[in-house]
């Protein structure tokens, strides 16, 4: 009888603070950074991407800004959350007190990509940039306007 006492303990334990594995699960996911490159077409980049934060006219080219959290690929996800959940059972649910804050850390890498047009919307420049601190509440430069495309 005790021993079903003890699983029945570890079960609680271990599905009530599961939330590593929770946040390693849903995780952001990645982008494809190799078909953002010169000569692709607007709407490949959108299709990746989504839809730009800013778009306008600079120096007599059209451009687009996006912003995103560049995450990690389905394989990685599940080989985080499956090592959680193992170390959770090891451990009594005890490696929450190291796996919630580590998945709260590793949670992505907020990047800026800014993108120069032709005029017949084929990129010409791509500029990427890993932001140094969240930029997500700052406004978008000021030039043109989100109307102009």
């Amino acid at each position: 009888m005790k021993i079903y006492r003890f699983a029945a303990v570890c079960l609680i334990a271990l599905f009530s603070t599961s939330c590593s594995v929770y946040m390693a699960a849903h995780q952001p996911d990645r982008k494809d950074m190799e078909v953002i490159r010169p000569g692709v077409h607007q709407s490949v980049v959108h299709s990746e991407l989504g839809t730009p934060i800013w778009s306008g006219n600079e120096n007599d080219c059209f451009v687009e800004i996006y912003r995103f959290t560049q995450g990690y690929s389905k394989g990685a996800k599940t080989g985080r959350a499956v090592f959680h959940a193992t170390a959770d059972v090891l451990t009594i649910g005890l490696w929450e007190i190291v796996g919630t804050p580590a998945e709260a850390i590793a949670n992505g890498t907020k990047m800026t990509v800014k993108i120069s047009y032709d005029d017949n919307l084929y990129a010409t420049k791509v500029e990427v940039s890993k932001d140094k601190q969240d930029t997500e509440d700052q406004p978008p430069p000021q030039t043109g306007s989100a109307g102009d495309m």
